[in-house]
């Protein structure tokens, strides 16, 4: 198959599918004397869990490293699973973060209610966000 029969099938356009071969996650194609790329139909499932992959947050880096995996005959399961528990440590570090960051700016737009801009002076810049003189 083509490159365009094949990014039609999985989902992806052409130049997704050249830079995942630069970047060594599709094996180079088979070339026609033309030079147009002749898949095999393998690539598309290639192609899928790529993307299915990268929904799951997985980065190319850690796709590459499964598909290197599955290269070498090996079943890349434990793998995955791993790289997925790593990404849901992430996540909820990241939401941790994000409510404190949360938080924060609901505390800094309350005040910022009881604030007269008539008392914000050039080198505050702005007193809603300038920290207490305290501090």
């Amino acid at each position: 198959m083509r490159i365009g029969e094949i990014g039609a099938l999985a989902g992806v356009d052409s130049q997704t599918i050249r830079f995942y071969e630069r970047e060594g996650l599709l094996p180079d194609p088979r070339r026609d004397s033309n030079g147009y790329r002749r898949y095999d139909s393998a690539v598309v499932g290639r192609l899928r869990f790529i993307r299915s992959a990268q929904g799951a947050g997985l980065t190319l880096a850690e796709i590459s490293s499964t598909l290197r995996l599955r290269d070498a005959g090996e079943v890349p399961c434990a793998h995955v699973s791993a790289l997925l528990e790593q990404k849901l440590v992430d996540v909820q570090v990241r939401q941790r973060e994000l409510a404190a960051l949360s938080a924060e700016l609901s505390e800094l737009i309350e005040t910022s209610r009881g604030l007269d801009p008539a008392d914000c002076f050039d080198a505050d810049v702005c007193h809603i966000i300038t920290p207490s003189k305290d501090m």
